[in-house]
């Protein structure tokens, strides 16, 4: 059997001359190889599919199908295609062996045979096949081990990047389930832009967990501001109000720094954007760039939309908590002035989703 390294190699030999067939089969089992002979090819295909030999070898005249058609089926199946196939022929021509070696052929022998030739080329192109066979699959097993470590490296990346997240929740005085919330609220923005015609080339990255995981960041840069002013019960003081700004580019240059050490990692791309521009504004007038319009990261126009409806549901030792009709008045009045018009629209759409994750979350 082919993937048995202990059995004797397998060959299958096609030739429509008993006397040249008979030749061949005899010389390769005194060469101590297992052989399959056959008078036609369509027969040699047929049963290469259900038991494929280590090596095929092909006269090239022959009624029916001929060697060359046979090289060109055997090519296009993808469980025989890899094995190597040997013509063998009375053809000398330089286009005979041309057109060979371009349907995929890795020898050409010629009649009259020769054993201690034969031997030697079917004996290195086996040797080849398997070795090529043991290095694809050396190949394969060493993808997985890297794809796993990777893997293992990401995992570890985000739950530290998502405890810093809850920390900085943790420290606020706001309902516990904040997070899971917007997570929620973010990818059912995402699902319904992805359906306006404008947004219809989201990324992949906000297509997929990375946007998920990267909304959650939002406000880690919580974890920098006073407990003086994060957990003051009363309004803030403008001063008081300048401070707590600072959270966004405090989470911002955060997670730059992490950035830096892994460059390639798009959902630490994605948080910096939104940590730092979710509280711009559309009109400009917002904090800390002052960025105007599609200046702001999509990924931070939806996160602005999405935090103040759950800052508007919920309640604070200065306010109480809003409807869900109440809230959507607002954000609508806010409208091309606080937010982006198209992730107002997006909410719109998606209001009865809003309600229903909220609902399901407070207890």
């Amino acid at each position: 059997m082919r993937n048995n390294q202990l059995a004797r190699p397998s060959i299958t030999i096609v030739d429509d001359i008993p006397a040249n067939l008979g030749l061949l089969d005899n010389m390769l089992r005194d060469g101590g190889y297992q052989v399959y002979a056959f008078p036609a090819a369509g027969m040699a295909i047929r049963a290469a599919a259900k038991n494929p030999p280590d090596l095929f070898m092909l006269d090239i005249n022959m009624p029916g199908i001929d060697g060359y058609e046979a090289c060109r089926l055997l090519k296009a199946d993808p469980e025989l295609k890899d094995i190597p196939v040997i013509f063998i022929s009375a053809l000398t021509e330089p286009w005979d062996k041309v057109k060979a070696f371009k349907l995929g052929g890795v020898d050409y022998v010629n009649k009259p045979f020769q054993f201690e030739e034969v031997l030697a080329r079917v004996a290195t192109h086996i040797k080849m096949h398997r070795m090529q066979k043991e290095l694809e699959s050396y190949n394969t097993l060493l993808e997985k081990r890297v794809s796993n470590q990777v893997k293992e490296i990401a995992d570890s990346q985000l739950a530290t990047i998502m405890a810093l997240a809850k920390l900085a929740e943790s420290r606020d005085d706001d309902t516990g389930q904040h997070l899971e919330r917007v997570q929620a609220f973010f990818q059912v923005m995402v699902g319904h832009l992805s359906l306006n015609g404008r947004y219809h080339d989201l990324s992949e990255d906000m297509l997929s967990k990375n946007s998920h995981y990267a909304c959650a960041l939002h406000d880690i840069g919580k974890v920098g501001i006073p407990d003086a002013i994060l957990l003051k019960p009363d309004r803030l003081t403008p001063e008081e109000f300048q401070v707590m700004k600072k959270h966004t580019y405090i989470g911002s240059d955060t997670l730059q720094s992490v950035h830096e050490k892994y460059p390639n990692n798009n959902l630490v791309k994605m948080g910096i954007a939104i940590s730092r521009w979710h509280h711009e504004r559309w009109d400009g007038t917002g904090y800390p760039d002052g960025l105007v319009g599609e200046q702001i990261p999509l990924a931070a126009r939806i996160m602005a939309v999405v935090d103040v409806y759950d800052a508007l549901r919920s309640q604070r030792p200065y306010k109480e908590a809003f409807s869900h009709e109440k809230s959507l008045a607002i954000i609508l009045e806010g409208s091309g002035s606080q937010f982006d018009p198209d992730m107002v629209n997006a909410l719109l759409e998606a209001e009865k989703q809003f309600e229903k994750i909220f609902n399901d979350t407070v207890y």
